[in-house]
């Protein structure tokens, strides 16, 4: 249940002042783009070039899967989750809502019943009813669950897009151009991800690690969940014949890709049509995701001082990109009318 309070104009940012939003990443990009929409004066920082090949949204899945997500994560990813659904259409009328499927193979039945147990929201499907949505799975599974209100969107194609719409909305983006909080007067938003550590000790780095493949020979139009014993792979489908093989969730903070995880991602391509033996690995790596020990996303309110106030969006964790425009539009109602939703936001 969404438990909102509203606060005093006066505990809230001033609405008509300018707006510094520092990272372009996924949860800052949304942030601007709200904002700047809402009339306010915007500036997007990064420290990054405009292909952000730096950032953890670099190497996101992408996957807008409340539902699937409800199998190990608290009812707030959901009721986020839901709203972000709404968010993502209303602003990108073209993301695909394809629906998802999670399928597994007889010696990992234990674990797919469980999926099914903890979540809602999904169709049980034989094997026909699989070969019908993804012919290219005839043959492959004996069942799976379909959830057909989910989506995915492409990382590498969707912030270039959002980037956009934040400039046509009279947003200012400045990339190659790394800033502190404390180095901007007015109203702050730190969406720095594990970065911001500097100010939130709890934060933390859980490497999400992906590889990307490309073949002419299979054929998926909706993300793909194999159960393994360690976690969920993924392949998601990307443009031009490429998909994404991920993700791992590795609780350390090494750079690239183990050869552990690199030979779990790719059986499991393999393991959900051999012809995935023949793509091509175009390229692989990792992002560390921010997350505080409850693996719960964050908003963080300053009390403000003369001329700085501070709000800082973090522990977004492994749900990003489904998280991000529900966590803008909270942002957006604190600084408009300095409404609270209690169980996001927290007072430092």
């Amino acid at each position: 249940m969404n438990q909102t309070t509203h606060a005093s104009r006066g505990e809230s940012a001033v609405a008509n002042s300018p707006l510094s939003i520092i990272g372009a990443g996924i949860a800052g990009a949304w942030q601007a783009l709200l904002l700047a929409k809402a009339g306010h004066s915007v500036t997007l920082y990064e420290r990054d070039t405009a292909e952000m090949r730096e950032g953890t949204t670099h190497w996101g899945g992408g996957m807008l899967a409340p539902w699937c997500e409800a199998e190990v994560s608290e009812p707030i990813i959901m009721r986020l989750g839901l709203r972000a659904l709404d968010l993502w259409r209303e602003e990108l009328p073209d993301t695909p809502f394809n629906g998802s499927l999670v399928v597994a193979h007889p010696r990992d039945r234990a674990d797919f019943e469980r999926f099914a147990r903890m979540t809602e929201g999904h169709t049980r499907l034989d094997a026909a009813g699989l070969a019908e949505i993804e012919p290219s799975l005839e043959g492959r599974f004996r069942e799976g669950l379909f959830y057909p209100a989910e989506g995915h969107v492409e990382p590498r194609r969707v912030l270039p897009e959002l980037h956009k719409r934040i400039i046509a909305a009279g947003g200012t983006i400045k990339f190659n151009c790394e800033v502190m909080p404390d180095d901007l007067d007015g109203l702050v938003i730190d969406c720095r991800g594990v970065w911001a550590r500097d100010d939130e000790t709890p934060l933390r780095g859980v490497k999400g690690e992906m590889i990307l493949i490309e073949t002419d020979e299979v054929q998926l139009s909706r993300p793909i969940r194999l159960m393994h014993p360690r976690w969920p792979l993924y392949v998601i489908p990307r443009a031009d014949n490429r998909f994404m093989l991920g993700a791992t969730s590795i609780e350390n903070e090494s750079s690239g890709v183990s050869v552990r995880s690199a030979l779990e991602l790719l059986g499991a391509a393999y393991a959900v049509h051999p012809a995935f033996a023949e793509a091509r690995i175009l390229d692989l790596g990792s992002g560390l995701r921010p997350a505080f020990s409850d693996n719960l996303p964050k908003i963080m309110l300053s009390r403000p001082t003369p001329g700085k106030n501070t709000i800082a969006v973090n522990g977004l964790y492994r749900h990003g990109f489904l998280l991000a425009p529900a966590l803008a539009e909270l942002t957006l109602n604190y600084v408009q009318r300095g409404a609270i939703d209690n169980e996001v936001m927290q007072c430092k």
